[in-house]
């Protein structure tokens, strides 16, 4: 049956920044779909964790702090994790920061911090996580792209630069790995309500236009992106490579 293609009992995920926003909405589906799941986040999720539990799923916290994390230490995350829940079948690389500043005036501090979170973790946790997969026969990575992955932005040029290199890291790697089973994909999120988008928010004039440019007519939540994530870390898309599944209520059609 068709619907059983999208369960995803017996297999473990790892998703970054899961301890609120979109993170936690994506851990909280990836747990509903049948899985156990690994919370990366720099402060204890404690709240994600107790969403997941009466799912009856394994959680795992780990402690990690992707701006100040070595590719040695990532490696590290992802064999602790196989080691403690038996394997690794699912990377959802969530985790980002944003940096607004006038491209004049922008530093090169915030522009290294978004590069070292937004690109450095994602592809080494992809390179890790990959080895095992590749080893395994298969998997699924994940990884959250942006609007901002199309097109240029305003007063965030660290971001943009970092979302576009996502997709360009997802498409590299879903080249060479889609022969061996593992998925590579992104999923590209429109404007939705977390702390990453609250000024945008706060801004009745930004808010406003956002609102009228989008065919929905109003902002996504999280839990918007759980059928997208759950699709795509599933046997449902067996053969879905390197592709960007927008979700952002018809924003990119206008």
């Amino acid at each position: 049956m068709i619907l059983d293609s999208f369960r995803l009992d017996g297999r473990v995920a790892l998703v970054t920044g899961a301890n609120r926003g979109i993170g936690q909405a994506l851990a909280v589906a990836l747990a509903q779909a049948g899985a156990d799941v690994a919370l990366l986040s720099r402060s204890e999720p404690t709240e994600t964790v107790a969403l997941i539990q009466p799912l009856g799923r394994r959680t795992q916290w780990v402690s990690e702090d992707l701006a100040k994390a070595t590719p040695a230490d990532l490696a590290g995350v992802v064999s602790g994790v196989a080691g403690k829940l038996g394997h690794l079948d699912i990377l959802v690389n969530n985790a980002g920061i944003i940096r607004r500043a006038p491209a004049a005036e922008h530093s090169a501090a915030d522009w290294d911090e978004v590069m070292r979170v937004n690109v450095d973790a994602v592809f080494h946790l992809s390179q890790a996580a990959g080895r095992h997969m590749l080893a395994r026969g298969g998997g699924r990575i994940v990884n959250i792209a942006s609007m901002l992955s199309f097109q240029g932005g305003i007063r965030v040029p660290s971001y943009t630069a970092a979302k576009h290199a996502v997709l360009g890291v997802t498409r590299a790697l879903a080249n060479e790995w889609a022969g061996s089973g593992v998925n590579v994909n992104a999923i590209a999120p429109g404007y939705i309500t977390t702390d990453n988008t609250a000024p945008l928010r706060a801004d009745p004039d930004r808010a406003r236009s956002i609102v009228e440019r989008i065919p929905a007519g109003k902002w996504g939540v999280p839990e918007d992106l759980a059928g997208a994530m759950v699709f795509l870390a599933s046997d449902a898309s067996r053969y879905v490579h390197g592709t960007v599944l927008a979700v952002d209520g018809g924003w990119l059609s206008r």
